[in-house]
């Protein structure tokens, strides 16, 4: 059985910002206008922070501006003070990653279940600790150039950063995904200030314009992903593997010869 993404898409496009700089205002607009879906990475102790507290002289999104916003995305956590995880006591963890998820809970009405490591730090103690509290994946930094889905969605690495050389030369190559990759994904991250600094949005306006309007393209917030390639993780099947049951509350989705079928929640299926 091969898997696909929701109905019968190809391929998955998401992308993860951090930092809830007032910059995030203007990525958004793009991201909309090109049909894109992000997860920005929240840092609730510096909403409503001012030049104050970032010498850069930024603004911070306010916390009553969260909902609105990021309505149309995701909202993850990010360390409630963006704190170097290596020196802090594992309580100190805890309470890093649960404050900040109590927080944005409030602010968003939602579950915040995902999460980008500051400064990208972090080893498999750290990434135990996170699954204890109840955070379902989490964003490294470094690159990984390809379109392979994370084996580990607590430590899951992106393709590239927003301001890498070979980004379009990426999104190209993503178009044209070789076939041989299941569940092919490609995820960009970043940080809106970094547009927002240098006055200059044409990148990222030109990469979405040319990934926008694929009908083979799913685009997923970082949440929406994980969920869907864990419900294809989570499927049980017959001994010789003719038949399969659904056990999550996910639809899944996988190729046929004449297309694409689907094995719906609670239901067991012939499949080949």
């Amino acid at each position: 059985m091969t898997f696909i993404y929701p109905n019968g898409k190809k391929q998955a496009l998401t992308f993860s910002f951090d930092d809830n700089q007032d910059f995030d205002k203007r990525l958004i607009e793009i991201f909309d206008k090109y049909g894109m879906k992000c997860t920005f990475n929240v840092n609730s102790g510096t909403l409503g922070g001012t030049a104050d507290q970032n010498p850069d002289g930024n603004v911070y999104i306010k916390p009553e501006e969260v909902k609105e916003v990021y309505k149309n995305h995701e909202v993850a956590v990010h360390g409630v003070e963006h704190k170097y995880i290596a020196t802090l006591t594992d309580p100190m963890i805890v309470n890093e990653f649960m404050e900040d998820r109590k927080a944005l809970e409030v602010l968003t009405g939602k579950f915040v279940q995902g999460c980008a490591y500051a400064f990208g730090r972090y080893n498999a103690h750290v990434m135990d600790i996170l699954r204890s509290v109840g955070i379902k994946y989490a964003r490294g930094v470094a690159s990984t150039n390809d379109f392979f889905p994370p084996q580990d969605f607590l430590d899951w690495l992106p393709t590239c950063h927003q301001a890498a050389s070979n980004i379009m030369e990426l999104g190209e190559s993503f178009l044209n995904c070789p076939g041989y990759i299941d569940l092919p994904l490609m995820y960009v991250w970043g940080h809106s200030y970094e547009f927002g600094r240098s006055k200059d949005w044409s990148g990222i306006e030109k990469f979405c314009e040319l990934m926008s309007g694929k009908d083979y393209i799913w685009y997923a917030t970082n949440i929406e992903i994980y969920e869907y390639i864990n419900a294809t993780r989570s499927l049980e099947f017959s001994a010789d593997g003719s038949k399969a049951y659904n056990p999550t509350l996910i639809e899944v989705f996988y190729k046929t010869d004449d297309g694409f079928s689907s094995i719906k929640p609670g239901e067991t299926k012939t499949v080949k």
